[in-house]
């Protein structure tokens, strides 16, 4: 990895400041060159190699953020991440994590990154970075309370108070997926125990279900939404019921919480009309009557909401 001393963008032109910000996740990794402005001016994307251990994927991160210098050189001032997992910000290791990433928790992140980049690195967990995106350019600019919800191959929340993101004593705050459920009934969550929201609302939760009650095996969410664009009841029952129950923890998080605003991202929040009206009615179902209205809107910036609340990470420290 090119140290920032050695990164030019042409003869006599000082390079630009920038921050490279990455998001680790279950199934994708995406990395972006982000100004101070906000500004992201490059992108790339790989297949996250999680099943192949945890030096696997820092070993792909590493030469995915050198892919981008070599594309659009700058001066690198840091690395900002946002991991799946349990995430100590303060040390910036991996507290815990699902069988989603084998040999994950544990892991140094900070050091581990820092150590092939040569750069500083700060750490946070994923869908934390998401919620500090959508805060600064994305669907909560106007937010000051709010609950971030993605739903991809987990289930997880960010909460953020006053602007500021809420981490709890042990920075676990946020760990909705594992919340219980009966509509989940007796299926296994990634975490080993059964009966949880991730175990009925999370893709690949909802895949393996739906090949259970039909037979039929299918590539990814996308085959099971479109069967039930075709009118298949099965797909259409596994949809709404992984709607119904997130809509539900939705609804006691309300409860608890009362923000301003709830910003739901992630690949299953792009299966349609279906499945967000399962989650309204579960919603509905839950909070109390004063709580109802809650706006619940779709997130704007897809990855690059989790690019740039990365990048936030080292510029905040800047």
């Amino acid at each position: 990895m090119r140290r920032p001393d050695d990164l030019r963008c042409g003869a006599g032109t000082p390079p630009a400041a920038a921050v490279v910000g990455v998001d680790i996740g279950g199934s994708k990794t995406a990395a972006g060159i982000v100004l101070a402005d906000g500004s992201i001016i490059a992108r790339a994307q790989i297949l996250t190699p999680s099943a192949a251990g945890a030096a696997a994927v820092l070993d792909a991160t590493a030469a995915l953020i050198q892919r981008l210098l070599a594309e659009m050189p700058v001066e690198l001032i840091g690395i900002g991440v946002g991991s799946a997992g349990v995430i100590d910000t303060d040390r910036g290791t991996v507290i815990s994590s699902t069988d989603t990433f084998p040999g994950w928790a544990g892991i140094d992140l900070r050091s581990e990154l820092a150590s092939r980049t040569g750069v500083r690195v700060a750490v946070d967990n994923d869908v934390d970075t998401h919620a500090l995106g959508e805060l600064r350019a994305g669907a909560a600019r106007e937010a000051r309370n709010l609950v971030y919800i993605a739903v991809g191959t987990g289930v997880g929340a960010a909460i953020v108070h006053d602007r500021r993101l809420v981490s709890g004593s042990r920075h676990a705050a946020g760990e909705i997926g594992h919340l219980p459920t009966p509509l989940a009934g007796t299926r296994v969550c990634t975490c080993g125990v059964t009966g949880h929201l991730e175990a009925v609302a999370a893709g690949p939760a909802m895949v393996a279900h739906y090949t259970a009650l039909s037979g039929t095996a299918v590539g990814g969410l996308p085959q099971v939404a479109a069967a039930a664009d075709a009118g298949d009841p099965i797909a259409i029952s596994v949809i709404r019921e992984g709607g119904a129950a997130l809509g539900q923890a939705i609804g006691g998080l309300l409860n608890v919480l009362d923000p301003d605003l709830v910003v739901i991202g992630g690949g299953v929040a792009q299966l349609g009309e279906l499945w967000w009206d399962a989650v309204r009615t579960g919603i509905r179902t839950e909070a109390i009557p004063i709580l109802r209205d809650t706006p619940v809107v779709a997130a704007r910036l897809g990855t690059d909401a989790a690019i740039l609340g990365a990048a936030s990470l080292i510029w905040k420290e800047a």
